[in-house]
């Protein structure tokens, strides 16, 4: 380890960092919605790679070229859709949050856990057995897709509001 890392956290942040390696920017689909899903589906495909990546990641701020090579495409697609500084920085924290929550979720889950919900049948939680059908239904694939689309669908109906002419008063 001290050949590379001059300590543990050290090590996890390179170890973190490395599995944002690969991400190719430089030919971003468009427009910018077509982006935002492009690259985070990508992320996505980079933690699932690694087993417990992402409880890793989400235990870290790591500052690293791979890290930032990623944040940096995500807001720009943002900024080059006309996004507000503050929105576009943010927009992909709720993006990368996403991410790392499903996937440690799902890189989390055991045979012992998984349909537990399925059959949900308590009366005092009605809210919980009215949608028990659904509360695990789907794969983390679609679970996932699901709750990309309506980021993507707030996203633009964020960039539809009036944008302050500043550019960064939101």
């Amino acid at each position: 380890m001290r050949w590379h890392a001059e300590n543990m956290r050290r090590l996890l942040v390179l170890m973190s960092d490395a599995i944002f390696a690969g991400l190719d920017a430089k030919a971003p689909p468009e427009p910018w919605e077509d982006r935002v899903l492009a690259l985070a589906r990508w992320c996505r495909e980079a933690v699932l790679a690694h087993r417990d990546a992402a409880r890793l990641i989400a235990g870290l701020a790591t500052t690293e070229a791979n890290t930032y090579r990623f944040a940096d495409a995500m807001i720009q697609a943002l900024l080059d859709a006309g996004f507000p500084p503050r929105t576009a920085a943010w927009a992909n924290w709720t993006v990368f949050y996403l991410i790392l929550g499903i996937t440690q979720e799902q890189q989390a889950e055991s045979t012992e856990t998984a349909g537990l919900a399925a059959a949900f049948d308590d009366a005092e939680f009605p809210a919980l057995r009215a949608a028990s059908a659904y509360i695990t239904a789907g794969t983390f694939d679609e679970r996932f897709e699901f709750a990309l689309g309506m980021q993507v669908t707030v996203l633009k109906a964020e960039l539809g509001r009036t944008v302050p002419a500043s550019g960064d008063g939101d």
